[in-house]
């Protein structure tokens, strides 16, 4: 049976890939994802506030006393060696890539063109295997247009890669009013990826506190199908890798994602539901499909049923999309 696939130029032995979540900022989990199976890792996610953060108390701390003598300024730390947050995520890339024998993909998370390309030039050289721009960006401002918050992705996505050699993913939310057009704008800027979607963790309001409450609510089976349309939408249509993400639990979703086409496969709340063994679980029961339909490879149903294999594609939304709203009985008696 082969699960080979590719994803950024990477070599994957099956398409499963532990993505962006608190299990795989620790190191102990990292090997214990490695040893349930998992293809790749991607980081946590470092934000652009924190990386500025860390840089102003650099310069407050080891600027402090520079006027008051050579003696007094000895005390304070010298920059190379005052360890923070982001400073321990170049440790975790770094100790991650010699430990590990999968892809470890880093993930910045940031939405301005300048404010962190230093970092990744940092973060090839910790050696990660990838990165991924987690472009999380609410533009809630009146003032602000479609077109402009298409620019804010592809300046960043092009300052980074001035930056840096290495592949990067570019992780997209849903919104967009032409998904294929800013995917297409992303590849000829050099994404060598997406990841579809990011999701936008939206506050609830405790009524008995009478504040927002900003809790995580995990992904559930439901949230695949939008994914599963862009995918199936861009896949034939496009010259990068895409990875299908949110909603996964199981195989089930696995194998969906493969149909419409993805390359990899990304899951996080699943294995924050489940625990890192359920990668061995998803791994095994993909296997099992297959084999169970005589299929010797995944490339025998990856984007089976996308777009790009329809013979009339507008045809079939069309006929879709009708078929879809009279099917619904729910208030007939």
């Amino acid at each position: 049976m082969d699960l080979t696939t590719a994803y950024l130029g990477l070599t994957l032995k099956h398409p499963l890939v532990a993505s962006s979540s608190p299990l795989t900022g620790d190191f102990d989990t990292l090997r214990r994802l490695e040893d349930a199976g998992a293809a790749a890792v991607v980081l946590p996610s470092i934000f652009e506030e924190q990386i500025e953060f860390e840089a102003n108390e650099l310069e407050r701390l080891t600027g402090a006393g520079e006027d008051s003598t050579s003696e007094t300024s000895s005390y304070f730390p010298a920059s190379a060696s005052f360890i923070t947050g982001p400073h321990r995520y170049l440790e975790l890339i770094r100790r991650a890539r010699e430990a590990l024998q999968i892809p470890v993909i880093a993930s910045l998370n940031g939405m301005t063109d300048h404010g962190w390309t230093d970092y990744a030039k940092q973060i090839q050289q910790a050696g990660a295997s990838a990165l991924e721009l987690n472009t999380f960006f609410v533009p809630v401002e009146s003032g602000l247009d479609g077109r402009a918050v298409e620019h804010r992705h592809i300046d960043v996505l092009r300052a980074v890669k001035a930056a840096t050699s290495l592949p990067v993913a570019v992780k997209l939310a849903p919104y967009f009013s032409a998904v294929g057009d800013v995917v297409h704008q992303l590849q000829r800027t050099g994404a060598a990826g997406v990841v579809l979607f990011n999701r936008f963790y939206q506050p609830d309001m405790d009524l008995a506190a009478m504040q927002l409450r900003r809790d995580l609510a995990l992904s559930t089976p439901v949230e695949i199908r939008l994914s599963l349309l862009w995918i199936g939408v861009l896949v034939g249509n496009v010259d990068l890798s895409v990875a299908g993400a949110s909603g996964v639990d199981g195989a089930e979703e696995v194998i969906k994602y493969l149909l419409a086409g993805a390359d990899v496969v990304m899951t996080a709340s699943a294995l924050l539901r489940h625990g890192a063994g359920h990668m061995r679980t998803m791994v095994k029961e993909l296997t099992d499909w297959l084999e169970a339909r005589e299929l010797a490879s995944i490339g025998d149903i990856r984007g089976k049923l996308s777009r790009h294999q329809l013979g009339d594609p507008a045809a079939f939304e069309r006929a879709n999309y009708i078929s879809i709203l009279q099917s619904w009985r729910g208030g007939r008696r």
